[in-house]
């Protein structure tokens, strides 16, 4: 279902019979406990979703962030290749352009330089 290592679903756990003889386990006690295995069940079910949707929505950011960076990049090698004589107001640009990128690529790869 969601994991190779979970066998059974909180469905199954509802519908299982237990043979009964003279010497066996009280059936409420057996209800009552399996109820409680199928509310953890449930509630791992649960989680195991909205991490799934949380994890596909950080793989989204990622790409994003990814494809900015990528494009900041860019800008800074095409206003490097089109300053000829570098004044100190564009130099201070791609400074400032840089620190950006790194601090982009931090976020993105989660490099701590």
């Amino acid at each position: 279902m969601y994991n190779e290592k979970i066998y059974l679903t909180p469905q199954d756990i509802l519908n299982k019979e237990f043979k009964k003889d003279t010497m066996g386990y009280r059936p409420q006690e057996v209800d009552k406990y399996l109820d409680m295995v199928i509310r953890d069940y449930t509630e791992f079910i649960n989680i195991i979703k909205r991490l799934q949707t949380e994890n596909a929505q950080l793989r989204e950011d990622r790409e994003k962030l990814r494809v900015d960076n990528i494009k900041m990049k860019n800008i800074i090698d095409s206003a490097n290749s089109s300053t000829s004589s570098g004044g100190s107001s564009i130099n201070y640009n791609n400074v400032d352009l840089l620190k950006r990128i790194s601090n982009l690529e931090k976020t993105v790869y989660g490099k701590d330089e």
